[in-house]
């Protein structure tokens, strides 16, 4: 079965850090090497909204509004991603995603940034 779980979300105060780790299992080592990793993040009343993505070549892509401040980053042989975010605002507040694969969803971890 495979199975995405993310951890390291919590509630930090404006300007903090906090970093995302997103594990998985069961997922077939070529399907996670070979495709791009990626984090979307979902607030309170508004669409699910892309924040970044790391390809099978790791090249990356940000939201704009992230740049500079939020890194993402994948480790092929633990089979793992993760999200680095600094200097985080109110808006960052979310329930961040991690996809990998390309097909398979981890239930989210919240993130509370307070002002």
């Amino acid at each position: 079965q495979a199975r995405v779980v993310e951890s390291g979300g919590g509630l930090v105060q404006e300007g903090g850090s906090l970093r995302l780790t997103c594990k998985t299992n069961g997922i077939i080592l070529s399907v996670f090497n070979g495709n791009s990793l990626s984090w979307y993040r979902q607030a309170p009343g508004k669409q699910r909204e892309f924040v970044a993505t790391i390809s099978s070549s790791h090249s990356t892509d940000y939201k704009e509004s992230v740049k500079g401040r939020f890194t993402i980053s994948r480790d092929n042989r633990k089979r793992t991603g993760y999200l680095q975010m600094n200097s985080l605002k109110p808006d960052d507040t979310a329930v961040y995603y991690c996809n990998a694969g390309d097909q398979y969803w981890g239930q989210g971890t919240q993130v509370t940034v307070s002002s």
